[in-house]
């Protein structure tokens, strides 16, 4: 007896071509076997349930899960109405009734892609309807403004540019999601559209974030590749990448490039790379970042200050430490007490108590007080001396000593 071959169901339910389902084109009988050439050896008739009625079955289960527009009634949440009421006055009807649709969702009603298929169907938005939808879900941190983001990228009448692909993927890379914002990077690219300096530079930056260093020099390099002179954002990403990679030293170079053709990077960047060089004592390196944020124009506070004064201190050079502190009283920048802490850390580190008292006497007279951090300072060096109770009296008599001479 041949054994019955069965195929799978290719075509809809009013499919005619032959050979594609497991009857003859009547639909009467089932094929049992072929002969040799592929002929028809011999058919009988179908017994049980019809695929036909199999399929239908089918397809009714899947329109079941389909998402149905209905309008939104009153049998909805507290929370859901107070959310509608909330809409712009001034929105569109069309744009409202999306809104109502979007803020009553439910997985059980079918999918969010079809619900907007549906509204792009019925109602005809514009690609200002997409952008009002949009900015309204994002003020309200709505939990499917992304998918709806994503959704309409594919949509004529959302008319999508590059700058639609750039915000979802900073989005993505802010949640450090870089699989999907590499996802959606390339279904840019299957559309049709060429990276340009923006959107690989959010590239970058998002890798520097996440502290992937080579993924954030691949796209760095494509950035170059496009023949284009660099700006201020494309180079201050790679710095702030090279930064957290631990390799302030090569960021540095970068900045020495831009400076070369006088461009500038923001002040965030100086600041991150001056206190990385600061964070391990690496004193000239900070100096140097110093002069530079001069030269970009930037008017340095007190926080660049007490980095390179910390610089200073951390490489045991207190004289240096001290000039710095003193130059910055100079330009009439009040120092803060981790500023003051910072030289106290310098004296320490090369024993030089008198001139730590010294030090403080001075600061006295100019009626700046010592605060919590550098109170810890300098009890904790009394205490490593073993001269706890006696500082008072040591600080006194000091006091005194400076006051006759």
């Amino acid at each position: 007896m041949p054994q019955t071959q069965h195929f799978p169901f290719l075509g809809g339910l009013e499919g005619s071509a032959a050979g594609l389902y497991p009857f003859d084109q009547s639909g009467a009988h089932e094929v049992t076997g072929y002969g040799v050439g592929g002929g028809v050896s011999h058919v009988r008739p179908k017994v049980g349930v019809g695929m036909e009625e199999i399929v239908k079955e089918e397809v009714k289960e899947v329109n079941d899960r389909r998402f149905r527009w209905i309008e939104i009634g009153h049998n909805i949440t507290e929370e859901q109405k107070q959310a509608i009421s909330k809409l712009p006055f001034k929105m569109a009807k069309r744009c409202k009734a999306v809104m109502r649709q979007i803020i009553c969702f439910s997985v059980e009603k079918g999918s969010i892609s079809d619900l907007l298929g549906a509204w792009v169907k019925i109602m005809k938005p514009t690609r200002a309807d997409w952008l009002s939808v949009l900015k309204e879900l994002k003020e309200m941190d709505h939990p499917l403004y992304l998918k709806v983001a994503e959704h309409a990228l594919v949509e004529e009448s959302f008319e999508a540019n590059l700058r639609d692909y750039t915000k979802i993927i900073h989005y993505y890379g802010k949640d450090n999601r870089l699989e999907d914002a590499e996802n959606i990077l390339a279904a840019m690219k299957q559309r049709g559209f060429i990276c340009d300096q923006i959107i690989l530079t959010t590239m970058v930056h998002m890798y520097s974030k996440a502290g992937h260093l080579d993924q954030a020099k691949e796209y760095f390099e494509e950035i170059k590749l496009l023949g284009e002179p660099l700006d201020k954002r494309s180079y201050g990403s790679m710095i702030m990448a090279y930064i957290r990679a631990g390799m302030p030293e090569k960021g540095e170079k970068l900045l020495e490039e831009m400076d070369a053709q006088e461009i500038y990077a923001g002040s965030e960047v100086y600041k991150a790379l001056l206190r990385a060089y600061s964070r391990i004592g690496n004193a000239e390196g900070a100096q140097r970042v110093f002069d530079a944020i001069q030269v970009a124009g930037i008017i340095p506070d007190d926080k660049m200050c007490g980095l390179v004064i910390n610089a200073y201190g951390m490489a045991r050079q207190s004289q240096k430490a001290r000039i710095a502190f003193e130059n910055m009283r100079k330009a009439g920048i009040k120092p803060t007490d981790r500023c003051i802490a910072s030289v106290l850390v310098a004296y320490e580190k090369e024993s030089k108590l008198n001139t730590a008292l010294e030090f403080l006497i001075d600061l006295e007279r100019g009626g700046i007080m010592v605060g919590e951090e550098a109170s810890g300072i300098l009890a904790g060096w009394f205490r490593k001396l073993g001269v706890v109770e006696e500082v008072e009296l040591v600080l006194r008599d000091f006091a005194t000593s400076h006051q006759i001479n």
